[in-house]
């Protein structure tokens, strides 16, 4: 079973230096990609701010040994269903004879 999660991530806290470009050749990709590697960790309850997960960089193993501080860079939260919108909201929506 597959679940949609929504989240943001803080550009401003991705170290540049993890930003991959070349494949394990040491190519650059042809088509010019990058890519961040990142982890997501998910949680079996929600966070005080109804985060489902939580999004960092990856680490390297030599980081993970050395006890380097993870680097989180976003959150992600289960939207919403639209049965929880006011009954007001879900009548407007349906409303058909609107002139535009």
């Amino acid at each position: 079973m597959s679940k949609l999660l929504t989240g943001s991530i803080d550009l401003n806290k991705i170290d540049k230096t993890k930003i991959v470009d070349r494949d394990k050749d040491g190519n650059l990709f042809q088509n010019g990609a990058k890519y961040l590697n990142v982890a997501v960790w998910v949680n079996d309850e929600l966070d005080n701010y109804g985060n489902k997960a939580s999004i960092q960089i990856s680490q390297s193993k030599e980081e993970r040994e050395a006890g380097a501080k993870s680097i989180y860079i976003g959150n992600l939260k289960e939207p919403q269903s639209r049965s929880n919108e006011p009954t007001s909201a879900k009548n407007a929506q349906a409303t058909d004879d609107l002139p535009f």
